[in-house]
């Protein structure tokens, strides 16, 4: 006699849940699922502390701070529309796509919105986000046409690893520049220099290098969440060294003191737990940044976002699925329409929620190396990030040395794509370090991009190889020369009277 389980019964709806993630079916178990999925939190909650450190970082082209006024940016606010963002997303992900993939507000993306976007004159953090909405949609279009792969295809691939390495380069620097370990010289003489006056001075210095080896030490040992870690262990350092000395925050005359955030102990409940302020939904203009900036610069600035979020994304889930060994004879993962439909989304709502575009997180690895294999591991990712809302407080309490190690690692991690460059083919080479050196040489993701698209299609027309070159590429390197020349352009305009 078969035995049947109610669906209404635990048991039933366990196997309801198995069924539906397909859990046994890829050879996983309930338990490895809720493991890998609190491994994956453990491993990119960093996020929630970097994300408000980037975005919160620069003010935009009218001077306003991303939900502050002129003076700072509310870092508690953009943690708890990060968290919630990526909470929403990731559910999303594992729900509809059934894929052990995670999502939240993507670095170098955001690295991309705060230094290229928001601080251009005229700008607004609102006009900014209303970019990465329109990016979004952009891209949802490309997915539903079948079209996204016809531009991944335009794009060498070679070209796509180096904008990787540029990008990883360009947040590297952030890092060691906000943290202190490099600064601007008083004298001018050089463009950077070691420490103040070229000597590392100041116990939030020792703070940074703390982190920063105990974050390689822990990933030498391969230990999960070794990023959080050191996070979380360098903000407690800083925490006893501020209470001990007293440093105060840097300036002038305090060259060692801290960066931006000065760490204080929590003095009651509300400095770590307390209601999320939810004030940043919303808070997005799709079409003020056209006035502001114009329709071409607008374009590019689309188009570098879009062209960084489609292969971070494809790269990240193929990585994942072979990790998982979820790809089939052809490379691909299963549902890829729907991990593609999903990632597109994740930049529309990271536009509304001004958390910039979220796109899938190659640390979803790590949890699918504790035994994930289906999408209930980011639904229990995503809920994790529901509950860190509430926790949002504590972003007040790390400063810049704490967090800025993981941006160094991160940097690091996506430096290793360059081994996939064939240097020796200089018709490659050459645009590959262009893109990869300007990133971080002119504080532009933009510039490097377009760098490395201009010089290919001029190298491959020299060379006499111009069938080798897609036309999408000769539109996107025409673009740029327009948006690398836009100021005389519009300097010649305004001379015969075309513009006032």
């Amino acid at each position: 006699m078969t035995r049947t389980t109610s669906p209404d019964t635990a048991e039933g709806r366990i196997n309801a849940l198995d069924r539906y993630f397909k859990i046994t079916e890829r050879g996983s178990t309930l338990a490895r699922e809720m493991r890998g999925g609190l491994v994956t939190f453990f491993a990119m909650s960093y996020i929630i502390v970097l994300n408000p450190f980037i975005l919160g970082a620069v003010p935009d082209g009218t001077g306003a701070f991303l939900g502050g006024g002129t003076e700072s940016a509310d870092f508690a606010m953009i943690a708890a529309v990060t968290a919630l963002v990526a909470g929403v997303l990731s559910i999303l992900m594992g729900v509809v796509a059934r894929f052990p993939l995670a999502m939240a507000a993507g670095l170098g993306l955001n690295a991309f919105v705060a230094f290229s976007i928001a601080v251009l004159p005229g700008m607004t953090w609102a006009d900014a986000m209303g970019l990465v909405v329109i990016e979004g949609i952009i891209i949802l279009v490309l997915v539903l046409t079948g079209f996204r792969e016809a531009v991944f295809r335009a794009v060498p691939v070679e070209l796509k690893l180096a904008i990787s390495v540029g990008i990883g380069l360009f947040i590297a620097l952030i890092g060691v520049f906000n943290a202190g370990l490099v600064r601007i010289p008083t004298s001018l003489a050089t463009p950077l220099e070691l420490g103040h006056e070229g000597e590392l001075i100041g116990w939030p210095v020792l703070v940074f290098v703390v982190g920063l080896l105990l974050i390689a030490v822990l990933m030498v040992r391969k230990v999960k969440g070794a990023i959080l870690i050191g996070v979380v262990t360098a903000t407690v350092l800083a925490l006893v060294v501020e209470a001990i000395g007293r440093l105060g925050p840097r300036t002038a005359e305090n060259p060692g003191g801290w960066s931006l955030v000065q760490p204080v102990l929590p003095t009651g409940v509300g400095d770590v737990v307390a209601q999320p302020d939810f004030g940043l939904l919303g808070q997005f203009s799709l079409l003020g940044s056209f006035s502001s900036i114009g329709f071409v610069a607008v374009f590019l600035l689309v188009f570098t976002l879009m062209i960084a979020d489609f292969f971070d994304t494809m790269g990240t889930m193929v990585a994942v699925g072979a990790e998982a060994d979820l790809l089939d004879e052809k490379g691909d993962p299963p549902s890829t329409r729907q991990i593609l439909v999903v990632d597109s989304v994740g930049a529309i709502a990271g536009g509304m929620g001004s958390a910039s575009s979220n796109t899938s997180y190659i640390e979803s690895a790590a949890g699918v190396g504790d035994g994930a294999r289906t999408g209930l591991a980011p639904v229990v990712t995503g809920v994790l990030f529901l509950l860190a809302t509430f926790f949002t407080p504590l972003v007040n309490l790390v400063p810049y040395e704490a967090a800025t190690p993981a941006l160094v690692i991160v940097g690091f991690l996506m430096l290793m794509q360059v081994t996939g460059i064939s240097w020796k083919d200089y018709e490659i080479g050459i645009p590959a370090f262009l893109t990869i050196i300007l990133m971080p040489f002119s504080f532009s993701i933009a510039v490097g991009i377009g760098a490395g698209f201009v010089s290919f299609v001029v190298l491959k027309l020299a060379a006499g190889k111009a069938r080798q070159v897609h036309p999408l590429m000769y539109v996107s390197a025409g673009l740029f020369v327009v948006y690398f020349a836009i100021a005389p352009i519009e300097g010649a305009l305004r001379t015969v009277g075309v513009m006032g």
